[in-house]
């Protein structure tokens, strides 16, 4: 079933599924939106595909054309999931009830999903941390919130950022207007997609990405400082910068994710 502008009200009026302000819940009215986001997916045959909550459908409906893929939709919210029980009764959709951050993401290729604020950086992490067979993420989140996983120097560049990076890409697809939502937020929306590109290295990335939360621990600090710490040791710090050629006077929001990842691994020398 479509959700655009004409009938979301009805819906709501009918059964009784109002968005819930602690879940975050906003309900996405343009269907053309909608169907751009599923194509950016890239699905194909005996793909495996998650949708995180779902709400009343509005991504379901253009996911569900793909017949010849297993669709999991996953939403914390009992009203939802009884909702699209009624309208999707296809073999290969499933609808589970479940906080997302504690269901089994291992298994799916493609992800897709309308993040909430308040978990969005959460949710993202525990994605890359866990759904290490994914190749694709196509997420939407609060506009102020897409620089944490795309920056790559600045006040918002941090770990998570590191992890992405190193493990594939991330782009910007679109912006999405308040007005595109019901009821409509109070700042624009990002879609983005998050290409897993190494997935054979994704242990030593992994690895990576819990040393670079210690160069980040103290952002004022410098490189220097934060590695004396992590090694309990300024002399050791100070050696292993140099050996590395990375100035001692450098902050962690000035190391791109390539100079961390070397900093890891001539670590391991020692």
């Amino acid at each position: 079933m479509e959700i655009n502008r004409n009938n979301v009200i009805e819906i709501i009026r009918k059964s009784g599924l109002e968005p819930d302000k602690d879940y975050g819940q906003n309900y996405l009215l343009e269907p053309s939106i909608c169907e751009r986001i599923i194509s950016l997916l890239d699905i194909h045959d005996d793909d495996s595909v998650l949708e995180i909550g779902p709400g009343i459908g509005s991504l379901t409906h253009f996911i569900s054309q793909y017949e010849n893929c297993k669709i999991d939709l996953v939403d914390i919210d009992e009203r939802m999931i009884n909702f699209l029980k009624i309208i999707y009764k296809e073999d290969n959709i499933n609808l589970i009830l479940k906080d997302i951050r504690k269901h089994d993401v291992s298994k799916y290729d493609k992800i897709v999903g309308n993040l909430p604020y308040n978990i969005t950086t959460e949710t993202v992490t525990y994605l890359l941390e866990n759904a290490r067979n994914a190749k694709k993420l196509v997420l939407m989140c609060q506009a102020e919130a897409f620089p944490r996983f795309s920056d790559l120097s600045g006040k918002e560049y941090g770990p998570l950022s590191v992890f992405i990076h190193l493990l594939g890409n991330v782009s910007r697809k679109l912006t999405v207007k308040p007005g595109s939502f019901y009821p409509a937020p109070k700042c624009s929306s990002i879609v983005f997609e998050i290409n897993v590109l190494n997935h054979t290295n994704f242990d030593h990335i992994f690895s990576i990405f819990n040393f670079s939360k210690s160069i980040f621990s103290n952002r004022r600090k410098t490189i220097h400082n934060n590695l004396s710490s992590f090694l309990d040791d300024k002399e050791l710090s100070l050696k292993v910068l140099e050996e590395t050629g990375i100035p001692s006077n450098k902050r962690p929001e000035e190391l791109s994710p390539e100079t961390i990842a070397k900093l890891y691994d001539h670590l391991k020398k020692y």
